[in-house]
């Protein structure tokens, strides 16, 4: 078990997406340090401006909230996220991890956990599964080498709007309608867009987008 180091100084932290009965928990829970301050908050806040140390979220649709959350990482590098998701799922963590979390936490995890994975993240170090960290490390140096081979990928035009749409967080249905297209279209766009890139999934592949790493387009 991780021992719980205190922020030496006032900590503001932002609950992100939680319903009234969450929020009146996680506040209960903080409630017993005083240095830190708990405020619910919505993702137009987030994205506008940066005012808190930490931002806890909870994963509903997990396609659309780690596509959001690569974009605020995106706008704001530095800032820490915790995120609070269904199960333990390798997959599930890891996505979560790449789109720029630095803890994630079981919804039944207890409140000793809560304050652990909090404290642990606001130090600046990660909270996850070893065996998920193991994964996470190893598929990052694949990630580099493959990433070191695509250094400056090249897109078509239409391949540009696909990953303006991925960077919205939209769906492949959403995408579609959007460019008048087939969604299977858009599945097959999406898949080659990833293999130009060099990375395993759409939220990587969004991520990267929502960072403006590269852009260049094919006459």
């Amino acid at each position: 078990m991780e021992t719980v180091i205190l922020p030496a100084r006032p900590m503001r932290i932002g609950l992100l997406d939680f319903e009234p009965i969450r929020i009146a928990g996680l506040r209960e829970i903080f409630a017993s340090q005083p240095q830190f301050q708990v405020v619910a908050t919505d993702w137009a806040v987030a994205f506008r401006e940066t005012v808190f140390d930490l931002v806890v979220v909870v994963l509903r649709d997990q396609a659309f909230s780690l596509a959001l959350l690569a974009r605020l990482r995106a706008r704001h590098p530095n800032l820490k996220v915790l995120v609070i998701g269904s199960g333990s799922n390798e997959e599930k963590v890891l996505e979560a991890i790449s789109a720029g979390a630095k803890g994630w936490l079981e919804e039944t995890a207890s409140p000793v956990q809560v304050m652990q994975a909090a404290c642990v993240v606001l130090n600046g170090s990660i909270w996850a599964p070893r065996k998920v960290l193991a994964v996470f490390v190893d598929r990052a140096i694949e990630g580099s080498a493959a990433r070191r081979r695509r250094q400056n990928p090249r897109f078509t035009e239409r391949e540009e709007e696909v990953l303006q749409q991925l960077v919205l967080a939209r769906s492949n249905r959403e995408i579609a309608q959007a460019l008048s297209i087939r969604e299977q279209t858009v599945k097959s766009y999406v898949a080659r867009l990833m293999r130009k890139v060099g990375v395993g999934n759409r939220i990587a592949l969004s991520v990267q987008a929502a960072s403006g790493a590269w852009g260049e387009k094919e006459s």
